[in-house]
């Protein structure tokens, strides 16, 4: 089964608009450093659902584009759990999905390298 990434991408990036929208309206009456927490991990959300969406339109799939999802979950997702919850555990997550973007956009890099 053929997995599609920029479907896949397009809802994660309304899923991108959604959190950044409940961060500026929904968080308003939190202190700076929930609110600073939130919008790291929207931002980066959204930095990588492009990727993964221009990677799907592209018709490519492989590690880079499970790499950029497991990314986002981790990334972000540990730092909107970090900024709901205050379990500061989440924090230990967040590198771990930092790092998987990393080997992402070199595994992109090295099949863009090979394709030509």
């Amino acid at each position: 089964m053929k997995v599609r990434w920029a479907a896949i991408a397009a809802i994660l990036g309304a899923l991108a608009v959604l959190t950044g929208a409940f961060g500026s309206h929904g968080l308003r009456h939190y202190d700076e450093a929930v609110r600073h927490t939130w919008e790291i991990a929207a931002r980066y959300h959204s930095y990588h659902v492009l990727a993964l969406f221009g990677w799907g339109l592209s018709g490519r799939g492989g590690w880079p584009a499970w790499l950029w999802l497991a990314g986002i979950l981790l990334f972000s997702g540990s730092l909107y759990g970090l900024a709901l919850t205050g379990f500061k555990p989440l924090a230990w997550v967040t590198p771990v999905g930092g790092s998987l973007w990393v080997v992402a956009w070199l595994a992109a890099a090295g099949v863009l390298w090979r394709s030509r």
